[in-house]
């Protein structure tokens, strides 16, 4: 489990296929101090919860391997990832963090796009489109997770909704390179999820 906030932005050094093409091998550097990743444990990358398989140093950085499975690189941003591409990390939570985002899986439902940015005096607003199927899962003043950032949702209409991102949030993840078209990783709320389960079980 995760709580959206993001911790560090790592750099995909390098990404091999395997298995033909249904596994990528990913190779990323971070500030994460090599002692606190071990085998086995839980990364949240865009939103994408993977598991590292190994780990060291490089120069002043710390580099951890993990696999993207066929599903993953058929339902997220993943199959568009490369060497150089910037991913917003998080590790998993721990009992006794702080939650200051939201509960957060790490499993995505699907992509949003990106169709309009508006760039405010130090914030920016994004505009983006989901499907309907998630869509009915997303409302004005609930919780989203966009490549792995908690977000609240400032608007609603349709299948579009929109966020506004503060300069904090902005420094600190990749949201500040989002341009329109850019694709994102979207989770929904749990709380939302379930409340439209127990809803239709009436």
């Amino acid at each position: 489990m995760f709580t959206g906030i993001v911790t560090d932005i790592g750099e995909i050094e390098t990404l091999t296929p395997v298995a033909q093409g249904q596994l990528h091998r990913l190779r990323v550097l971070s500030h994460y101090d090599r002692s606190s990743i071990a085998d086995g444990a839980s990364i949240s990358h865009n939103g994408v919860c993977l598991t590292v398989t190994g780990s060291g140093v490089s120069g002043n950085r710390t580099w951890f391997e993990v696999d993207a499975g066929a599903e993953t690189l058929g339902l997220t941003t993943a199959k568009n990832w490369k060497a150089g591409t910037r991913l917003n990390l998080e590790r998993a939570l721990k009992i006794g963090d702080e939650l200051g985002g939201h509960i957060v899986s790490g499993h995505v439902d699907g992509i949003a796009t990106i169709v309009a940015r508006d760039n405010l005096p130090d914030m920016a607003r994004f505009t983006l489109r989901t499907t309907r199927e998630l869509a009915r899962f997303i409302a004005t003043k609930g919780s989203v997770t966009l490549d792995g950032a908690s977000l609240t949702v400032n608007t609603v209409d349709d299948v579009q909704f929109s966020v506004l991102i503060i300069p904090h949030t902005l420094a600190v993840t990749t949201i500040g390179d989002w341009q329109e078209g850019h694709e994102v990783n979207l989770e929904v709320d749990q709380m939302a999820r379930y409340a439209a389960r127990l809803t239709e079980m009436k």
